[in-house]
């Protein structure tokens, strides 16, 4: 782990103004109900004011409005969240696995991997594909034929990137397969989560531009397109050809059908469903809270109640 920094020395790297004692010693990042004297914390908003009033802590990372808030040693950020990122970085830097590939691993002779690519442990890098400098594949990742991963691309266990989209088409009742002639292209400086897939496109590819953020278990289906520096939550789910803009936030457990388009700067609130295009930026919310279940079946009768009414 790295030596302990003063708030001088850390605002001299990352920028920012230190208020009070910049010869503060700090060793480490903790929340402010955790922290002791030696670690520095951060804080972000009113409803954490009884915790800044009872933190131990011995500094804080807090934004203009807010110096005022405590006399602890401090720095004043114009993004305090995003900048104690940046300071747990100084004292946690991200440990990869090793340069190289894992004797486990299975790389096809025709896949190209660039400087400094490390392949974890039963990796699978299938004939065609390739990795670009930098990245990393952690255990049992799979990548299919023919994909493309950029530079300092991370992919956590489990990611499995260029399956079979899900092309089938009625055949008298029948079910005929579509096959999956695309691929997956992944742009730099991405993030994928653990368990999440990235089909195939149908014909076209299927592209994460740069900068994208993937949580855990997220589904993304074939020829979608997820524009740069978008950032999605664990365990949603996006449907084929469908096309999210950049700088979009979408929460967990949303469902985006397919074939509409998302345009740029666009929040999506965990749990809602987008059933057709939204063409405006703003925050987006599609869920009815949960309550008792008696107390909801009334609730959700009235509401239709209302509907007929005013239909």
């Amino acid at each position: 782990m790295p030596g302990p920094l003063t708030l001088g020395q850390i605002v001299a790297r990352l920028g920012g103004r230190v208020a009070g004692d910049a010869e503060t010693l700090v060793r480490q990042v903790a929340s402010l109900e955790g922290a002791t004297a030696e670690h520095i914390s951060f804080f972000t908003g009113s409803r954490y004011r009884a915790k800044l009033a009872a933190t131990r802590a011995g500094a804080i990372v807090l934004g203009t409005e807010a110096e005022a808030e405590t006399q602890l040693p401090r720095i004043v950020a114009e993004n305090p969240y995003a900048y104690f990122a940046r300071v747990s970085q100084l004292f946690n830097p991200v440990v990869a696995q090793a340069v190289g590939v894992h004797p486990s691993a299975v790389v096809a002779k025709g896949a190209k991997l660039g400087a400094r690519v490390s392949i974890g442990a039963l990796c699978v890098v299938g004939e065609g594909a390739s990795i670009g400098d930098d990245s990393c594949l952690y255990p049992q990742v799979v990548v299919y034929p023919g994909c493309s991963i950029g530079a300092r691309v991370i992919v956590h266990s489990g990611a499995v990137i260029g399956a079979d989209g899900f092309g089938i088409a009625d055949d008298d009742g029948r079910w005929v397969k579509i096959p999956q002639i695309g691929a997956v292209r992944v742009g730099d400086d991405v993030e994928i989560g653990a368990n999440t897939t990235i089909d195939r496109g149908a014909i076209d590819d299927t592209v994460i531009e740069e900068g994208v953020k993937l949580d855990n278990q997220i589904q993304v289906g074939h020829n979608v397109r997820i524009r740069a520096h978008t950032a999605i939550a664990g365990c949603a789910g996006i449907a084929g050809s469908a096309d999210i803009g950049r700088h979009c936030t979408i929460g967990g457990a949303a469902v985006i059908l397919g074939h509409l388009k998302i345009v740029d700067h666009v929040n999506i609130s965990a749990g809602t469903l987008i059933s057709r295009s939204i063409l405006k930026p703003g925050t987006y919310t599609g869920v009815y809270p949960f309550d008792e279940h008696e107390s909801w079946t009334r609730s959700a009768a009235e509401l239709r109640r209302k509907g007929k009414k005013n239909g």
